[in-house]
């Protein structure tokens, strides 16, 4: 297992049986959103208004 973990998981939002968290890939900074609700649950890039990727600079992740 590698010594460095590769995302970063930030938990946003919690409330009975459902989660949403947003997870970012510390090697291309891309946002994820991951959302689940009991035993389901999905994952999504975030993009901005013009469809692109979220990025997180390198600089502003916090381990």
């Amino acid at each position: 297992m590698a010594k460095n973990k590769r995302f970063v998981w930030e938990n946003v939002q919690t409330g009975l049986m459902k989660e949403t968290t947003i997870i970012i890939d510390k090697e291309t900074g891309v946002n994820y959103l991951f959302v689940q609700h009991g035993y389901a649950g999905g994952l999504t890039p975030m993009l901005d208004k013009n469809g692109k990727p979220i990025i997180t600079p390198p600089n502003e992740i916090i381990d």
